[in-house]
Order: C-alpha cells, then structure tokens, then sequence
C-alpha cells in the first residue's frame, strides 16, 4: 500500500484572475493530489499584497514578497520600504522574492535589474530571509551577484532552475536548493532531466509556477497547484525513488528552507525508502567517516534517525509491523548495526519465520569488535550484506573513514568480504563515490574478493 503523498507546491502565483472563478474548486483539488500547503510569490507590489491576503486567510498557504526584475525599472525607494513592512513580522511571510535577472526578455535595463537584485538580497540578509531567485539568460550575473551580495547567509532557492549540473552544484554549495517545475516532464527538456540525475534529492523543491509551465500532461490548459505531483513523479522516475519519497524529502526540504509547518522530530526506529523497510537501532559507529552526512544532520531521504535510545526487541518489532507492503528488511539506520549483534540475530529469526528477506548494510569489522568470527552467526538469517569497502588501500581507507583498528581496519574489511561468502548468499562491496576516489581501484579489489561491487552516491558534508 502507498502512503497518500504530503507535497508543498513551493512557487504558485494562484492570485491572478486565472483562478478567479474555480479558486476554491482548485485547493479542493491540490488537497486530493496531496498537496497540503502552497508558497505563494509576489511578483510586484500588488501581487505581493494579493499574496499575503491570501496567506492570512488560508492556513495551508504562506507567501513571499519581492518584486520580478521585468519591473525592476519601475522599482523607488518606497518599494523596498513596502516590501520590508510587508515582511517585518508576518510570520507568514517566509521569503523575498521573487526577485532576480531576467536578460531574455531585457523588459527592465540589466544595470538596472542588478541594483535592484543587489538591493533585495540586502534586505533579505536584514530581515533573515531567504530568497526566492529568478534568473533567466543570466547565468553567470546572477550568481556573481549572489556570491558578492553574501546571500549564503540566508540561502534560497533558485525556483524553475535553468541551469547545466555545474551550475547546480554551484548553487547547492553556497547552501541554496533548486527547485524542479512541471518543465521537467517536456519531452525535450533532457537538460534538466540531466539535472535531476545529477543532484541529490536532499537539495530541491518541487514547484509549478502556476498558471504558466503547465505539466504533461496537461500541457497547453492553465497550470495549478495539484499538478505539482508531475514534477514529483518525474523525479521519482529519474532518481529510482517512489512519489512517497520525494514527497517526504522535498517537503522537509521546503519546511526547512522557509521555517514552516515542521513537526516534531521523532526518531524513526523502521523508516521506509522505495520498496525496502529500514531498521535504525544504533546511532554508534565503529569508524568516524569523513564523508557520513550524520555529523551534519540525522535526516536520510527526509526520515529523522537521530535515537534517544536504541530500541530492544519489542520496539523493532512494533515498529515494524507499522508497516506494509516492503520486499525487503535492511538493517542499516544511522549507525554500525552490527554492534548489536544480538539484536540482530533475534529480529532476524523472528522475520525469517514470515518469510522476509533480510539485508545488513555495514562497516565490515564486526569480526574486530567482538574479537572472533561472528559470520557463522548469521548463517540461514541473512540474505545480503553490503559493506562498505570504500577505498583500495589501507592509507586510504584510514584517511577517509578514521577506523579505530589502524591498519587492521582495512585488512579486517576484507577478510570480512572474503569470508562472508561462506555463510551469506549475496555479499556486496560499496564505496562512495568521495572526490579524488579511484573508484575504478576499489571495483578491482571487490573483484578481486570475489564479491560484488556497487558505487554508493557522495554527499558532501560541512
């Protein structure tokens, strides 16, 4: 069974008179598509006045004030005064924008259009707001500007992101997301699909930046906030996830981005990504890895893992028959699950006896830790284990993940692979893929091990 879908549409112009006669009749529908909040976004004065109207009226909608660069010509002193007033303590009010270049249509002078973007970061930075960034056929200004103007300090978005994956990377390093619209499922856009395939999922937003850029495949009718699930599913397609998944992480991405709506952070101990279901019952580690995201944050693929205990055998039981419908139980979580072994071997008798297939994702030095061969203890029990094998030398393996076993951490690694055929069916050797990795190196050395290997995606941390 798939869990109905909680999806924000985080960029909708829906004040114009292109809703004016089935407004109501539209939220009806965003709320069965699962949509439950809407960021709606000023493009001038009057828009952004439309926009915090209706944020005050509906609790599900907040809204950003700015003013589009088309009418950065039009732009006095007293705008941006309006603007502030408009932000200055409205607490639903959770960005400025949209504001930005725009150099394809040239409809406001470009010197222009910059001071007035320069103009707007500032008192976004006044006002600790992030900003919502228009940027059309301007490329390399905008983020000049972004980079001189110091908007990192209250980081943003660029919504219905144009750009190359370079360009994308860029954005994401000085702490802004990129937000993907209904253009990504046009069957000529492979740019952005490119796009897609390139960034984690952890750094966009979904958005329809309605009533234009209308999805297929509505393509050619009025765009609307319930057609937001296009780009989802598009995404969900590209990047091997479930709409479940990218809705959970681009919500969370949202409500992190713009301060809104965020629930209470509860520990998952059975947390669900595609079809597999997740056990986190330890956040111990044998290493300290310099690449694991969890220094930085406990959210994986928007699923809070942070524990306030580890759960004995009773919790992980519970929590998993909370749900249904998974191929697979993994024993991964935020942590080294082999350092409760027992655990382990309990909850795993207990699921083999429903017929489930059983995985463990680990460190490989469990061998090390219990000081004796623990491998035979998992015979008839496991089906997979993945283990991270992540470089192809021992000074290597070191530098990236800080074993406590100095050079026996590596060699403990392994012989853990190595052996692991004996009582295991399927054993696999991962590394992530760290800038500067010869990942070409490790997939010999798994070769060479008998087992085999897959890349595991790089996020950078810091």
């Amino acid at each position: 069974m798939t869990a109905k879908p909680f999806l924000i549409d985080s960029h909708a112009h829906i004040y114009g008179l292109e809703f004016s006669n089935d407004f109501d009749e539209m939220l009806q529908r965003a709320a069965e598509a699962g949509v439950e909040q809407i960021i709606v976004v000023g493009t001038d004065l009057e828009t952004s006045k439309d926009a915090c109207e209706l944020a005050a009226k509906y609790e599900n909608i907040y809204c950003a004030v700015g003013i589009h660069p088309h009418d950065a010509s039009r732009v006095t002193e007293k705008c941006y005064d309006v603007i502030r007033d408009m932000a200055n303590g409205n607490d639903k009010v959770v960005a400025i924008g949209e504001i930005g270049l725009d150099f394809y249509r040239d409809r406001s002078p470009r010197e222009i259009q910059e001071t007035v973007f320069r103009r707007f970061i500032n008192l976004a930075r006044e006002l600790s707001l992030p900003i919502i960034v228009h940027d059309r056929d301007a490329h390399e200004r905008v983020m000049t500007l972004v980079k001189e103007e110091k908007a990192a300090d209250v980081g943003g978005v660029f919504h219905c992101f144009s750009g190359d994956l370079e360009m994308a990377n860029a954005c994401i390093a000085l702490g802004f997301y990129i937000s993907i619209p209904g253009t990504i499922t046009y069957p000529g856009n492979e740019a952005l699909r490119q796009v897609v395939r390139g960034v984690k999922v952890e750094k966009m937003l979904v958005e329809t930046d309605c009533p234009y850029l209308t999805p297929v495949p509505h393509r050619g009718k009025r765009n609307e906030p319930a057609y937001v699930r296009f780009a989802a599913e598009k995404i969900a397609e590209l990047k091997g996830l479930t709409l479940e998944d990218v809705s959970r992480i681009t919500t969370l991405n949202v409500q992190s981005l713009f301060s809104i709506g965020r629930k209470n952070q509860n520990a998952q101990i059975a947390y669900r990504i595609r079809n597999s279901l997740y056990l986190n019952i330890t956040n111990r580690c044998s290493n300290r890895c310099s690449f694991c995201a969890k220094f930085e944050d406990f959210t994986v693929k928007g699923h809070y893992l942070l524990l306030d205990h580890e759960p004995d055998f009773s919790e992980v039981m519970a929590a998993i028959a909370a749900h249904k419908g998974y191929d697979e139980v993994v024993f991964c979580g935020y942590g080294e699950p082999l350092l409760r072994l027992d655990l382990i071997k309990e909850v795993a008798a207990a699921l083999k006896k429903q017929g489930m297939r059983i995985r463990i994702n680990t460190d490989g030095q469990a061998n090390l830790v219990y000081g004796r061969n623990i491998l035979p203890e998992l015979a008839g029990l496991i089906d997979t284990v993945s283990v991270s094998l992540n470089a192809a030398d021992e000074d290597t393996y070191d530098l990236l993940c800080n074993t406590p076993f100095s050079k026996d951490g590596f060699t403990g690694v392994c012989t853990f692979l190595r052996e692991a055929k004996q009582y295991i069916p399927q054993v696999i050797a991962s590394a992530v893929t760290v800038p500067g990795l010869d990942i070409a190196e490790v997939k010999r050395l798994a070769e060479s091990l008998g087992v085999e290997f897959r890349e595991r995606e790089y996020t950078e941390v810091g």
